[in-house]
């Protein structure tokens, strides 16, 4: 005598239209939380340029002045109040000892220089930020949002008046991403202007004719650091393996 066996539900092995919306609705979380989480870790990181870097080159400049008794770079004989005044030269005609201050043109002071940024520094025994290394300590590498090192340099210079970036001693600072700009000048300023406040675009350009207030930025990050073309509002072509833009911002001293 035979026994049947009555056949069980079938075995589907398959997933349902809910577990498969549940899965993408994880997936979409997870997602956006890792694009969340970096926004975060590069909000995080520009704060630590401003405050652990830029800020302290500030404060090592006034330092350097509130214990020399001139900007730095100046000839505490015969002082300019100009950063690197004593090689002031005058347009017009190179006389050191006279000529229209509008005209005066002084060059940058850098760490790579003979006699550099480092070196004065060092003399008035003045401690510097950290910055990429010892004997770097002028530069601060950070990633861009394409996942590229970038590379920051801080110099000192003089603007004659009515420079638009801002007249008097400034501090020079090299290799900006637009959006670390824009964040900096944010902090600083209160709003990302490139021409109005204490932190300005170096090749900013005056207000028009039309008395329009401001400026924005010249570039965004969707240019590459090779795009010569690169506006506030266009749209670059930067691949994921491009470094993106970089500017230049003047930051004006209190001295």
């Amino acid at each position: 005598m035979k026994t049947h066996i009555a056949p069980g539900p079938p075995n589907n092995s398959g997933f349902t239209l809910v577990e498969m919306a549940i899965v993408l609705a994880v997936i979409g979380l997870i997602l956006g939380a890792v694009m969340i989480g970096k926004d975060v870790q590069r909000n995080a990181e520009y704060t630590k340029i401003k405050q652990k870097f830029i800020d302290q080159w500030a404060v090592a400049y006034n330092a350097y002045y509130q214990r020399m008794g001139v900007p730095i770079g100046d000839s505490q004989t015969e002082p300019q109040l100009m950063v690197n005044g004593q090689v002031y030269i005058d347009d017009n005609n190179n006389d050191p000892s006279g000529g229209d201050m509008a005209d005066a043109s002084v060059d940058e002071l850098c760490d790579a220089d003979s006699d550099g940024l480092r070196d004065y520094m060092l003399r008035a025994g003045i401690e510097m930020p950290p910055g990429r290394a010892e004997g770097a300590e002028d530069r601060y590498v950070y990633l861009d949002t394409n996942g590229n090192p970038q590379e920051i340099q801080v110099c000192f210079k003089w603007n004659p008046p009515e420079t638009v970036s801002g007249s008097g001693n400034v501090m020079v600072i090299k290799g900006l991403t637009p959006d670390l700009a824009r964040y900096l000048d944010q902090a600083v300023d209160g709003k990302a202007d490139a021409l109005e406040g204490a932190f300005r675009e170096a090749d900013v350009t005056a207000n028009n004719s039309t008395g329009t207030p401001g400026s924005e930025w010249g570039s965004n990050n969707t240019y590459d650091v090779d795009d010569a073309s690169a506006t506030a509002t266009g749209a670059g072509e930067t691949l994921d393996e491009d470094q993106v833009a970089i500017m230049t911002a003047h930051y004006k001293m209190n001295q």
